[in-house]
């Protein structure tokens, strides 16, 4: 393993905070459409994942936000009553269910990429593209611990 000696705490202190407002900057983008469609960051991070995945089981969606079953049901519940999602029962489990979105869904997912995709594709535009894989490969490593 590589020791970054020059990564001081410092350093470190600022990266974690570069993180956050970048993340809260991302996600802020989208709040004009998730007012208009009285829904949080809850659900926008829940259809995110669906259109990403889709047909992904309840527990495996359960797995992917790290949330309890308890608070996933309360997203799911609300995305219902929008209209926004559907369920299909597996053809060999009928136990399982497999979530999808309907039309509405995937417009407002769309909404929603729209609006941050500008901020990440001019960051992404305005970078080199090694930056651009160095970025990918950091960001990887950070997710994977």
């Amino acid at each position: 393993m590589k020791e970054l000696l020059y990564l001081k705490d410092e350093q470190l202190k600022h990266l974690i905070e570069k993180l956050f407002i970048s993340y809260r900057e991302t996600f802020s983008d989208s709040k004009k459409i998730l007012n208009k469609y009285h829904i949080g960051l809850a659900h926008q991070k829940t259809i995110h994942l669906i259109s990403m995945y889709e047909g992904i089981s309840i527990s495996e969606l359960m797995r992917k936000l790290k949330v309890s079953k308890q608070s996933l049901n309360r997203v799911l519940k609300d995305l219902i009553k929008l209209e926004i999602i559907f369920f299909n029962k597996d053809d060999n489990d009928t136990r399982i269910k497999h979530i999808f979105l309907n039309e509405k869904g995937k417009k407002i997912f769309k909404e929603i990429f729209e609006i941050q995709k500008k901020r990440i594709y001019n960051a992404l535009l305005n970078s080199s593209s090694q930056e651009v894989l160095n970025f990918d490969e950091v960001l990887n490593r950070i997710i994977n611990g």
